[in-house]
């Protein structure tokens, strides 16, 4: 089996659809169902069943990803070393991050560009509502996520930013109208639901179920973006704890953000698939690392006016 069919089987057995694999490979659909037959027709049977409805892995199929992902993942690697190694350390980082956290990485960056002059760092923006799918798409190569990340096929590197959190309410909430509130103070509120594509116990490090005395918190409505969640809060059909940073960079009409007196420090950590990274971004680990940590400048004893 070739490596470019090995790569189009496990692009389609990800995407579970012909005409999305094939332009993501840059490919035409023809070319990616003959290359689907050869391997069937090489194993002896069928990887994929296939309809006009939907295209899902036959238990071969699954066995076949099974075995061959670990050692795709590892020859992928092993090229873009070389590659690096043989242009130096250069090359550009795509750093997914949320919302306006960029603006909260400039330190970091400005140091990694000074030590590596031939390196640069380009931020695509991801939602929380499908946290991963970037990393494993590979449209980025590093990640500034919430810790902390169990997700199978990552790895959680260090620790960047620290900050505090906020409630978001709407403005004629009862809790609007107070100087903070705690985690008890979700009892019996109403939360975002993220949806299947969010790993229960990375949005429950942010938004959990219950209160620390274990009292229920309920879940809502769901939302795609940022944006979304705070029109929610707005209507009063949920309340939302949110990071520190958040009063600083955005007001929305309809909504306060009061801080919480209690919430556990978010850390927000470089997030990376488990294979090892190429040079150049390995050198933006290796930066961090050496910088260490810093505390986000979230300006919680103004949020209370900042969003109204």
């Amino acid at each position: 089996m070739e490596l470019r069919d090995i790569e189009i089987f496990l692009t389609l057995a990800e995407e579970l659809h012909f005409g999305r694999t094939a332009e993501r490979l840059h490919l035409s659909q023809a070319r990616v169902s003959q290359s689907i037959r050869q391997q069937e027709r090489r194993l002896g049977g069928a990887l994929f069943d296939r309809n006009t409805r939907s295209v899902a892995l036959t238990l071969l199929g699954q066995h076949l990803r099974e075995d061959l992902l670990p050692g795709y993942e590892l020859i992928r690697a092993a090229v873009d070393r070389a590659a690096e190694a043989a242009r130096g350390c250069c090359g550009t980082v795509r750093l997914g991050a949320m919302g306006a956290l960029p603006s909260e990485m400039a330190w970091l960056i400005e140091v990694y560009r000074e030590r590596y002059p031939e390196c640069a760092v380009e931020f695509v923006e991801f939602h929380f509502s499908d946290p991963f799918v970037k990393l494993r798409t590979r449209e980025v190569d590093v990640q500034l996520m919430w810790s902390p990340v169990k997700q199978e096929g990552v790895t959680c590197g260090p620790v960047v930013l620290t900050e505090g959190r906020v409630l978001a309410v709407a403005d004629d909430s009862p809790l609007a109208k107070r100087r903070t509130v705690s985690m008890e103070d979700l009892a019996g509120q109403t939360v975002l639901d993220p949806g299947e594509r969010v790993p229960p116990d990375w949005f429950e490090a942010m938004c959990p179920d219950r209160t620390p005395s274990g009292r229920a918190i309920h879940r809502g409505p769901q939302a795609q973006t940022f944006h979304e969640v705070l029109a929610l809060v707005a209507d009063g059909r949920i309340v939302c704890p949110l990071n520190g940073h958040v009063p600083r960079y955005y007001t929305y009409p309809g909504v306060t953000l009061v801080p919480i007196d209690d919430a556990p420090l978010t850390e927000w950590a470089l997030v990376l698939p488990a294979t090892a990274p190429p040079p150049h971004v390995q050198a933006l680990i290796d930066t961090a690392r050496d910088l260490g940590r810093r505390s986000v400048s979230d300006h919680t004893n103004t949020c209370e006016t900042a969003a109204r």
